[in-house]
């Protein structure tokens, strides 16, 4: 489609389509079915148990020093009607990103993460991990259970990757083929043992690991890029990027651009829904002010995800 039908589908369409109504639904509908693609596919949306999702909202209420600036969460509502407005837009497969901050949540977290699975089949069965004594097995448990992608966040849980104490649970993953998404850039605010440094050493052991950057890395684009080109099981999700919101602090740089061609093979679909200070209109829309082409666009958001996480 030409820019100029791109932008009517976002921007300029979110003045009367506010985000979850019908009206909003209709544009990303419009959207996809105009690229030909049967639905979305969301690698990056975050289910998590009541009492931690009203913990991790109450943190953005209060633009907690990992934010650091006001953050408002556009889809606050109760878990089904998160669902219904969430399918409403036509994504087919979504997660439950969820994640520890200290040892002895990560088991309890997969728990529930396998119970949401079981009764919401439409979510591709998410769990997570944390460096303590036992994570290979309940990692080993999670991936006998049904769990196809991971999520690990080293800026909130503030640990090295490399520890040894998850050399067992890196090994299993890139043994399997499992996807782990990976908050690993300095964005908002750097952690540390965030950057491509400690997760590059990740890779450097395990070559093989499916590893999806989160938030293609921001604001250390260019080096993440860098370490998908260097290791081919490398993807990385556009959760937040190329958005106003994120494009006044981590701007993505215009002559990185041909990059997200040449690896557009790798590049998915993510949003951080519904945690996102912005209509889901806006994500998409953003993406498609980039003008890289319906190719591109049908890639990231349906084709490379469901080649990813086929059976």
């Amino acid at each position: 489609m030409a820019q100029e039908q791109r932008r009517a589908v976002g921007r300029d369409a979110m003045t009367v389509a506010g985000p979850g109504t019908a009206a909003e639904a209709a544009q990303i509908t419009a959207f996809w079915q105009r690229l030909g693609l049967p639905g979305l596919i969301d690698v990056h949306t975050h289910f998590m148990p009541e009492n931690v999702l009203a913990k991790v909202w109450a943190y953005f209420d209060a633009a907690g020093p990992l934010i650091g600036r006001e953050w408002g969460i556009t889809y606050r509502e109760d878990e089904a009607e998160r669902l219904a407005v969430l399918r409403g837009f036509g994504v087919r497969a979504f997660t439950s990103m969820l994640y520890p901050h200290k040892a002895g949540m990560a088991e309890w977290l997969n728990g529930w993460a396998a119970e949401f699975a079981a009764r919401t089949p439409d979510c591709l069965h998410t769990a997570t991990f944390f460096p303590e004594p036992g994570a290979g097995r309940y990692v080993a448990e999670a991936i006998h259970g049904g769990a196809r992608v991971f999520k690990a966040h080293l800026q909130v849980g503030g640990y090295d990757p490399t520890d040894p104490l998850l050399d067992e649970v890196w090994g299993l993953l890139a043994e399997r083929g499992i996807p782990v998404v990976t908050h690993c850039g300095s964005g908002p605010a750097p952690g540390k043992h965030t950057g491509p440094g400690p997760i590059g050493e990740v890779m450097a052991r395990h070559p093989t690991l499916p590893l999806i950057v989160a938030h293609l890395g921001l604001p250390e684009y260019a080096e993440f890029l860098d370490l998908a080109a260097a290791y081919p099981a490398v993807h990385l999700d556009t959760t937040m990027a190329f958005t106003e919101f994120t494009e006044r602090h981590s701007p993505f740089p215009v002559e990185l651009r041909p990059r997200l061609l040449e690896l557009g093979d790798r590049i998915l679909l993510g949003t951080d829904y519904p945690n996102i200070p912005y209509p889901y209109l806006h994500a998409l829309d953003s993406l498609a002010r980039l003008d890289l082409g319906d190719a591109w666009l049908r890639a990231v958001c349906y084709q490379n995800a469901a080649r990813l996480f086929q059976g």
